[in-house]
């Protein structure tokens, strides 16, 4: 079939259904099962890896023609169009641009806006993948399609980025995506999550067997074995040699050098074919060498610029002596017959040279249509510092920037710095440079370019360089150093930069939560100081301002004068209408909730932030947002709503970073609560590790820390759920170290160490006194129970249930019913435990809690009540991704709201949602609600 897009040179030049493929039987039997999936309503995902000239392209080029019955949309990346912001992608999506308007509104509007479409939209760059995936998906549900990247190495970050997003999330899509990338040089690690296939060296026999059919005529023996040995079983290099024999020179092969690379050999060789043209020739050459586009108007614009003898004949003319030595195409295209005549032809040839191509082509090239491109060729051109050609780099990163494409924008800033005649403006671009690498995540190169920056711009920008400094160790994980960096930038902010100061202030407060200690002179206390002196801003506070002054009061002066402030910025997270504007903001409005137990308004800060950060597209918000409510919805014992948020908490950060990785143990706490051992004990083990390896765990690691004294506690395990709970009272940490104390009292009371319990009880007092919630008034009063005598302890426990019911938090009143069940047996009231027990053992079957309902059942039975009897649900049977594709649509949620919560497809969903009704035997959506979604105790 033919291609939608075929690239110059591209898979459909090598390859014709009569060629065999020496060598490739596996991997043939591979594609041809990737493209029958795909037929059959499934996806398939294949990188081929190899050195240059291995086959790669001939075997998509294969894929090519075996796709009988499929669309066909292929590509191959440029080098020259590595720094072009989305410019593969472009080409991949072209054939199918006419259908944007059937994508949902904000996919529709970012994909525009990626390519430059319509303006005043600043895409997300996980939206632009959705849109492509969505895209994609909508084509193949009429007619199976194959995408196809060949030279995946040099496509743009963003491109790459996207497709690589896209890969992970195919799975019923009727889409095979096959990718090639040159190893050992390519670098890519996108890709490296996905499928693999590396291309051998072909065996001595599968060569002689190449050479043979390469080959007019017989050779000798001695001479075949002499190729196929130089070959070392590269197929470009075997055909080149026999090239050689049959070539008007002579009939002995020019022997490859041994001391080189082969990629290397070979580029040697086609640098020599190529000077041996004449010089026209190899001025057009050059041209198509630094300009990857394959226009032929422009190209003929450029050559007759640079050489005016060319304007007497015509392209084909000029490119005969390059056709007929086997190095150029021109159909569909001018194009190189393989990237490492391109590489030869422009890195053989001199800088100067290289100069004169690219500013031939930056004054044939439209200002107007392609002014980024433009820009990037005047760029090439200079060998000097050129201002005016910095400037219009640095226009050319403002529109890069504008679509999403910040690696792109790094780029063009990194060379306009370069180009900057003077030290100011130079320092000005590479720490802007630094800023879209970061946005990029690329926190390794904002490096360089901050050191960079820093010989230019000595004292000036001081803040902003110590800002980025921070940033960057945010991103590598190293949040001590990063606390250090932002304190020292904030005091440098604060003469100047009241707000700035500020912003920097709150940026610290994210690294203290993020590490377990602050080393050096640095510390929490540090920060907290450095907040409360700075100046306040004129006019009422804002909740930026009330959040940094009550966490500030909450480091420095305790949780006691810290409640007031802490529930001011609380209510004025809570009340907003579309929830808080940054990251930044919703962590700390979310830990403040937590810090005073207000279920309600933690769960109404993060279920506004969800809705509001789907519809912009804000993507990190919308992680962060997703695991608060997940979190919420555990404390007040909705597991299932909990385990769906907590997927698509999964499923978000695994289109974020590939590998999930990431999301590894971030449903610790509700793994506590339901009694799953094995899943506890793992989280806390990797915390353990990474505790080791770096000086970090902060919020995490008090939160595993938690779960893992839950486990215990439901479990019986009394003196390790103490031990656990002694290591968060001996931190204290800031934040979150209060569900340790609760932990803390109820093991030491059960494990016979009062005196531990009575001082955990000692220390949460005042602190949910001060707080003054149902949530930790309930906690507080069930704690006193468990230390009073018996005149006491049956009235505190009665208001411990009243707060908790009022609360609405039902893992701790189901916990209360219990904990006071076992008392009143132990005191012989038989009557009053048994209700009380059967309380506790509903709510927690009812949940899921199954270490809790397990201890209640044998509190149950001493007291001779009946035991129930266990029966699973049929939902067992799903997957996880079933399962919560089933809860979704029991909600009413449409297969296209439930693909964009999961960054899947339609069709997708569609077929899971079969697999589903299949196991359930159900056959409508009506009926996913009656069906129970976790075990059942009768």
């Amino acid at each position: 079939m033919e291609p939608l897009n075929a690239p110059r040179g591209g898979p459909g030049a090598h390859y014709t259904p009569t060629m065999i493929l020496f060598g490739r039987s596996r991997l043939k039997r591979t594609v041809d099962a990737q493209l029958d999936a795909a037929r059959e309503g499934l996806s398939g995902v294949l990188v081929l890896k190899g050195p240059p000239g291995i086959g790669k392209t001939t075997l998509l080029a294969y894929a090519v023609a075996r796709a009988t019955g499929m669309r066909i949309t292929q590509i191959s990346g440029k080098e020259a169009e590595q720094d072009l912001a989305l410019a593969g992608l472009h080409r991949l999506l072209l054939p199918f641009l006419s259908d944007l308007d059937r994508l949902p509104a904000p996919q529709r509007d970012a994909l525009r806006a990626a390519f430059g479409l319509v303006a005043d939209i600043h895409p997300d760059r996980l939206l632009i993948g959705l849109a492509t995936l969505t895209l994609l998906a909508n084509s193949a549900a009429s007619q199976p399609l194959l995408c196809v990247c060949d030279d995946a190495q040099w496509l743009d970050e963003e491109s790459l980025t996207i497709l690589a997003f896209v890969a992970r999330r195919l799975h019923a899509d009727r889409i095979t995506l096959l990718f090639a990338v040159r190893e050992p040089d390519a670098g890519v690690r996108l890709l490296d999550d996905l499928p693999q296939a590396v291309l051998p060296e072909l065996a001595r026999y599968d060569s002689h067997a190449l050479l043979a059919r390469t080959l007019s005529t017989r050779i000798e023996q001695d001479i075949a074995e002499r190729i196929v040995t130089e070959a070392a079983g590269n197929p470009l290099a075997l055909r080149e040699l026999a090239g050689d024999l049959e070539s008007p020179a002579g009939a002995d092969p020019v022997p490859l050098s041994e001391r080189l690379p082969l990629g290397r050999q070979l580029q040697a060789r086609y640098l020599r074919q190529s000077q041996a043209l004449p010089q026209p020739t190899r001025t057009l050459l050059l041209v198509i060498a630094a300009d990857p586009t394959g226009d032929r108007a422009l190209v003929w614009r450029a050559v007759t610029r640079l050489d005016g003898t060319a304007g007497t004949g015509e392209l084909a003319d000029l490119a005969t002596p390059a056709t007929a030595a086997g190095l150029l195409l021109l159909q569909p295209a001018p194009a190189f017959r393989h990237p490492l005549i391109r590489s030869a032809v422009y890195d053989g040839s001199t800088p100067a040279d290289r100069r004169r191509a690219h500013a031939a082509l930056a004054a044939v090239t439209d200002a107007r249509t392609d002014a980024d491109r433009r820009a990037w060729h005047l760029a090439a051109a200079c060998e000097g510092r050129d201002e005016t050609t910095a400037a219009e780099l640095e226009q050319a990163a403002a529109r890069a920037q504008a679509r999403g494409g910040y690696s792109a924008a790094c780029a063009f800033l990194a060379r306009a710095a370069d180009l900057t005649p003077r030290a100011a403006p130079r320092a000005e671009r590479l720490l802007t440079a630094c800023e879209a690498a970061l946005a990029a995540g690329l926190p390794d190169r904002a490096e360089a370019l901050l050191h960079q920056a820093a010989s230019d711009a000595g004292t000036a920008h001081l803040a902003r360089r110590l800002r980025l400094q921070g940033a960057i160790h945010i991103q590598n994980g190293r949040e001590t150093p990063a606390a250090t960096d932002l304190l020292a930038a904030a005091r440098a902010y604060r003469p100047s930069d009241r707000r700035a100061a500020r912003d920097t202030l709150l940026e610290a407060f994210q690294a203290v939560l993020g590490a377990s200690w602050l080393g050096g002179d640095v510390t929490a206390s540090t920060v907290a100081q450095a907040a409360l002196d700075l100046p306040a801003a004129p006019g009422p506070p804002d909740p930026a301002d009330l959040l940094l002054t009550a966490h500030a009061t909450q480091v420095l002066q305790g949780p006691q004068a810290a409640a007031p402030l802490l529930r001011a910025a609380v209510g004025a997270l809570a009340g907003a209408d579309t929830g808080p504007s940054d990251v930044r903001l919703l962590l700390l409005g979310l830990i403040a909730a937590h810090e005073l137990w207000d279920g309600e308004a933690f769960r109404a800060i993060a279920a506004r932030t969800v809705e509001t950060s789907r519809d912009l597209g804000a993507l990190d918000m919308l992680r962060v947002s997703l695991h608060a409510v997940a979190s919420v919805e555990t404390w007040c014992g909705r597991f299932t709503e909990a385990e769906s948020n907590f997927a698509a908490f999964r499923e978000l950060v695994g289109a974020i970073d590939g590998s999930g990785r990431l999301a590894e143990g971030s449903d610790v706490i509700l793994q506590g609560w339901r009694g799953n051992e094995e899943a506890t004990r793992a989280a806390m083990a990797a915390m353990d590790v990474e505790r080791s390896e770096r000086a970090s765990g902060g919020v995490r690691l008090h939160t595993t820390r938690t779960a893992l004294a839950v486990l215990e506690n439901g479990s019986s395990n009394y003196a390790n759920a103490l031990a656990v709970a002694r290591q968060g009272y001996a931190e204290d940490p800031v934040y979150y170290g209060n569900p340790a104390l609760v932990e803390m009292v109820e093991a030491g009371v059960r494990s016979g160490d009062r005196d531990a319990a009575q001082a955990a009880l000692l220390r949460l007092s005042p602190r949910a006194s001060a707080a003054g919630t149902p949530w930790a008034l309930g906690l507080l009063t069930r704690s006193q129970a468990l230390l009073a005598d018996d005149a006491e302890a049956g009235g505190l426990y009665r208001q411990a249930l009243g707060h908790l019911r009022a609360g609405d938090i039902r893992t701790e009143l189901a916990r209360t019913h219990l904990l006071y069940g076992e008392w009143l047996r132990r005191r012989r009231h038989r009557g009053e435990a048994r209700e009380q027990l059967r309380s506790a053992f509903h709510l927690f079957s009812g949940m899921g809690a199954q270490a809790f309902a397990d201890r209640t059942l044998h509190e149950l039975r001493a007291i001779g009540d009946k035991t129930p009897r266990r029966t699973p649900a049929t939902v067992s049977e799903l997957t996880p991704r079933e399962g919560h594709i089933a809860g979704l649509a029991a909600r009413g949620a449409t297969n296209q709201e439930i693909a964009t919560q999961l960054f899947i497809s339609s069709s997708t969903v569609e077929y899971h949602l079969r697999k589903v009704f299949q196991k359930l035997a159900i056959t409508s959506r009506r009926q996913l609600p009656r069906v129970p979604e976790q075990p059942v105790v009768s």
